[in-house]
């Protein structure tokens, strides 16, 4: 049986949650490897106090236990300022990562999101993603994130339209139990990345595709 490597772009601790978060218990499951790079970090010099700073390093630890990736990798970006690197250093940076772990599936987040953080990251990661310097990238995925896919340009070209449905009704609620780990990400309804929220749209979803609970992503290129 083939084994797929899956990497999972997380731009922002918890977009690996949101984005797809069932899609990656379910390959666990099923003896695939997973893996996850998160490009940003809090940090003292931006702002954010140290006790924040470790509740978050907390967080991160427990939800990499609860999906049991296979490895972890943080650039260590400054969060919502992204664009103040060169597109050249963050590209070497996800370069890096991919050549070591060489998946074959990679999720990335949608190139329309809101968050400039977002944008510069999809841009920088698809660039390592030229099938003559990296073959063994064979499927790549767009992900829908709560709180930032929702809300970016809706016209032609820029929205988000799902062409790939992965029921993941036996991995919701460990899912949510995921998303709960970061306390201060999640709120009540109506903030977008509330339970209440999440449930919906995979209930949406899942009504697209035949299912109780699924994710939906943009299939942007596979190689057969």
């Amino acid at each position: 049986m083939q084994v797929d490597k899956i990497l999972v772009v997380a731009v922002h601790p918890d977009d690996e949650t949101l984005g797809c978060g069932g899609t990656l218990l379910k390959h666990k499951a099923g003896g695939d490897e997973i893996h996850c790079l998160i490009a940003t970090d809090i940090k003292e010099s931006e702002g954010f106090n140290a006790a924040l700073i470790m509740e978050r390093n907390v967080e991160i630890k427990k939800v990499e236990k609860l999906f049991d990736f296979d490895s972890v990798h943080r650039l260590g970006l400054s969060t919502t300022k992204v664009d103040g690197y060169s597109m050249s250093e963050l590209i070497i940076k996800i370069s890096y990562v991919i050549n070591k772990i060489k998946p074959n599936i990679i999720y990335l987040p949608f190139k329309g999101d809101v968050h400039s953080d977002h944008k510069y990251i999809f841009d920088a990661a698809y660039s390592c993603t030229k099938s003559f310097r990296y073959p063994f990238v064979k499927k790549i995925y767009l992900m829908e994130t709560l709180s930032e896919t929702e809300f970016s340009v809706s016209t032609q070209g820029d929205s988000f339209v799902p062409n790939v449905f992965v029921d993941i009704s036996d991995y919701i609620d460990r899912k949510i139990e995921a998303m709960k780990i970061y306390e201060s990400e999640i709120g009540d309804h109506p903030f977008p990345r509330s339970e209440r929220n999440i449930r919906a749209l995979a209930t949406y979803r899942g009504a697209t595709s035949g299912c109780d609970y699924a994710e939906s992503f943009m299939l942007l290129k596979e190689i057969s």
